[in-house]
């Protein structure tokens, strides 16, 4: 049996699906369906949670943006930051987005084949391939 694709979705997705931001939200709903059939086994980074919660503040509640947050908590996993990610981003000179640079620490850390991401340019460099 072949083993499954691994992906972890960028923070832009993850919007993407919760806020239905067009022209997006067509593509950010097809990549959860992956990872909630089974398809594709999917990860955010733990920063990618406090993004949300801040970035959605001005379009839902306090309540209602950690409900979609617990609800991403049953159908992904979530990859913490360390202190070695930190430092590794910190020292890694390819990248002139630190949030970007976290990112492609933790999918390595995840062991993922890819990261899914709107901006796939940021991730030129990156140690896995953004698509």
């Amino acid at each position: 049996m072949d083993k499954p694709i691994k992906i972890l979705i960028d923070t832009n997705v993850i919007i993407d699906y919760i806020a239905q931001r067009e022209p997006y939200v067509e593509q950010a709903v097809k990549i959860v369906k992956m990872c909630t059939s089974g398809k594709v086994v999917g990860c955010i980074a733990a920063h990618t949670v406090t993004n949300i919660f801040f970035i959605l503040r001005k379009d839902f509640t306090v309540a209602k943006r950690k409900e979609f947050l617990l609800d991403l908590f049953n159908e992904f996993s979530v990859v913490g930051i360390d202190t070695y990610k930190l430092i590794a981003a910190l020292r890694d000179n390819k990248f002139s987005d630190f949030e970007d640079c976290l990112q492609d620490e933790c999918a390595a850390y995840f062991n993922a084949d890819y990261i899914i991401t709107r901006n796939t340019k940021d991730f030129t460099d990156s140690k896995v391939k953004a698509i």
